[in-house]
């Protein structure tokens, strides 16, 4: 559905993408996951067309970007990080108005604005003014324009961005209830928004593909290692202690009486860390394995903890299935 090879953007002497290669199947909720001008919203204005290339290659249901633009125009819905609305106009106005820019048949518009409107949670809302509208809102209302031709594709570049918490999970629980009707990429850098709405991650980092395949091998990169958070009863010079067991990588304090422990993943390792924990008399009140996988791996390829590059290159050649 969605196809990118050897794309390359370069600002003067700045490359802000480098040779990215990623093939995105029909259905799927991909992040494209990296740190702030890791070159996300970069790869996202070229493959909706709002931006040309340096070199290579963006396709969309197989029409190229920039040779068939009105045909991948059709196929897509964009919701650029700055939703593009008009303020003085109502809801149901701005997405007719949309509707009609995108071509819509007109024996459509109106079944199509119902749609959007009521995917969005927009119903209520559909004759105020989107002045007057929460962020939140204005959010939906961004989202119900990219969904108003019917697109097969949606681009959504930091869908959540600026919006509260309760406004973060509606907008998370509509783009899961998107799954399965549209093919959805997702920009963001926030690693719980990729863990609650996506199937597949790609992660950039300086505007290169670090990594991409499903969540649960993304996560199984973690070079053999797993973290264990640990609270003690008391104070002891438990830091000390675990760092000798053999299989421990690091131990870092977070106070007293809460610790992290990075240890090779071997089943056993637990055992030894809880007893030498009991035999200290610092007391065990929890040991607990991390479920922040997808995050220890992700600071590993971005920020250089420990990145095997032998492994970090096999991952970034894989593809999407």
């Amino acid at each position: 559905m969605i196809e990118v090879l050897n794309l390359t953007k370069n600002y003067g002497d700045r490359t802000a993408i480098d040779n990215l290669n990623f093939k995105i199947e029909k259905g799927d909720v991909v992040g494209l996951l990296g740190p702030n001008g890791a070159g996300k919203s970069t790869t996202m204005k070229i493959i909706t067309g709002f931006m040309s290339p340096t070199s290579g290659v963006a396709r969309i249901g197989g029409f190229d970007v920039f040779e068939s633009p009105l045909e991948v125009k059709k196929k897509i819905g964009y919701l650029p990080e700055t939703p593009p609305l008009y303020l003085d106009m109502t809801v149901e106005d701005y997405l007719r108005y949309v509707a009609e820019l995108k071509l819509v048949p007109s024996a459509e518009i109106k079944k199509n604005i119902e749609k959007s409107l009521l995917k969005t949670q927009l119903l209520s809302v559909r004759k105020r003014v989107i002045r007057n509208l929460s962020k939140g809102f204005k959010q939906r209302v961004g989202i119900a324009q990219a969904l108003v031709s019917n697109p097969e594709v949606l681009v959504l570049d930091e869908p959540t961005v600026g919006l509260d918490p309760k406004q973060v999970a509606e907008i998370r629980e509509l783009i899961k209830e998107l799954k399965g009707s549209h093919t959805i990429i997702l920009s963001t850098h926030i690693l719980s928004e990729v863990q609650a709405t996506c199937n597949k991650v790609i992660i950039i980092h300086q505007g290169k593909i670090v990594a991409q395949d499903s969540i649960d091998q993304i996560e199984k990169m973690n070079q053999g290692f797993v973290t264990l958070n640990l609270k003690t009863r008391a104070a002891k010079n438990i830091k000390l202690i675990l760092e000798k067991i053999e299989g421990v990588k690091s131990v870092s304090a977070s106070d007293d009486l809460t610790y992290v422990i990075e240890m090779s993943d071997r089943a056993d390792l637990t055992d030894d860390i809880a007893a030498e924990v009991l035999k200290s008399g610092a007391g065990l009140v929890e040991l607990v394995r991390s479920k922040n996988q997808l995050e220890d791996v992700f600071l590993r390829l971005t920020y250089g903890q420990g990145v095997n590059q032998q492994e970090n290159h096999q991952v970034t050649n894989e593809v999407l299935v």
